[in-house]
């Protein structure tokens, strides 16, 4: 299927505004063209959600005034005891509510790490099935639900050393993510030593456990509105983004719903980072860690697109888009999403 998008397209990984047009044939970009338009459009890559827990979407806003841990702990904290008792029906049906509006507010992919064992991932699959919004499923508790996935996602080294899963999920060639330094940092060191694709949260580290992720290279996706939710503080964007790859998720639905442009205007607010860098944050990072081509407007890449109307009361005049995406954005803008 061949199309044209015409407007002021954010081009190349530092998002360069271009007046323009962007070329798509049978999924893919074909070309990115310099030309003048009278569109009002902004096209800028869909958002790769780098860290989620859909099956939440049966409690949102459920557990106001519990901790951290009455709240998400395995086993007992209040979302398992919740996922434990939904139907199967049920449990699919919001998940696919939350997947149809990650659709519609831009979002492309998301890393899901699925509790429930193989039973879990296979809700999931099953919730995603009619949708183009594609599930990159970590399945925890088990090798088995690793094995019918897309990889394995560990909820911390303080639940126990995961070491079994680790080699399984290297030895299929599947991606590997760990919770790390979210309420404290006593299992980051536990969760370096597993040696994974990725860490999630690093609110709370030490200066030698930077130095251990620089040297292995180990991206780190950030959750800033769930830590400000459970209390746990904020991580240091600045530093962390000095020593790796940054990319941003929404985490559990129990606590905010998936929308990445909540999640850049948060972080816009609370770190020292430039818009180009959080929105590769956003699309670009997210879909390096998920094994993705796609998150940057570049020849040759998937066609992962969204299409904002920049002409809405919300975005028009902004003198910087870029910026104005980053720090105002939001799901009204979203005109037509390209998957």
């Amino acid at each position: 299927m061949h199309r044209e998008l015409d407007g002021l397209v954010l081009h190349g990984p530092e998002f360069e505004p271009v007046e323009g047009r962007v070329v798509v044939e049978d999924g893919e970009i074909t070309a990115v063209e310099e030309t003048a338009t009278d569109s009002d459009d902004w096209i800028l890559p869909a958002f790769v959600n780098a860290h989620t827990h859909i099956g939440d979407s049966i409690a949102k806003e459920a557990g106001r005034g519990l901790s951290l841990d009455e709240l998400v702990a395995p086993p007992d904290g209040l979302k398992h005891r919740l996922l434990r008792e939904t139907p199967r029906s049920e449990m699919v049906a919001a998940m696919r509510e939350s997947i149809a509006y990650m659709r519609e507010s831009g979002t492309a992919s998301f890393v899901e790490f699925r509790e429930g064992g193989v039973e879990g991932v296979e809700r999931l699959h099953d919730a995603a099935a009619d949708s183009p919004v594609e599930p990159v499923v970590l399945g925890r508790e088990t090798v088995a639900a690793m094995e019918a996935g897309d990889g394995f996602g560990a909820s911390g080294a303080r639940d126990g050393n995961f070491r079994t899963e680790r080699t399984a999920t290297r030895a299929a060639g599947k991606l590997f993510g760990v919770h790390a330094g979210e309420r404290d940092a006593a299992d980051v060191d536990g969760a370096l030593d597993l040696d994974p694709d990725f860490l999630v949260h690093m609110v709370h580290t030490h200066d030698y456990h930077l130095e251990r992720v620089a040297d292995g290279d180990i991206p780190i996706v950030c959750c800033p509105r769930s830590n400000l939710v459970t209390d746990v503080g904020l991580p240091a964007f600045d530093r962390l983004a000095e020593t790796t790859t940054l990319a941003l998720g929404t985490d559990n639905v129990m606590l905010n719903s998936p929308s990445m442009f909540r999640e850049m205007a948060v972080t816009a607010k609370h770190a020292d980072l430039d818009a180009p860098e959080i929105l590769r944050m956003a699309t670009r990072n997210g879909a390096a860690i998920a094994g993705r081509e796609y998150g940057l407007i570049e020849e040759g890449r998937p066609a992962k697109l969204q299409v904002l109307d920049g002409g809405s009361h919300n975005l028009v005049g902004a003198r910087d888009p870029v910026r104005a995406v980053v720090r105002r954005g939001e799901v009204a803008d979203v005109r037509e999403v390209v998957l």
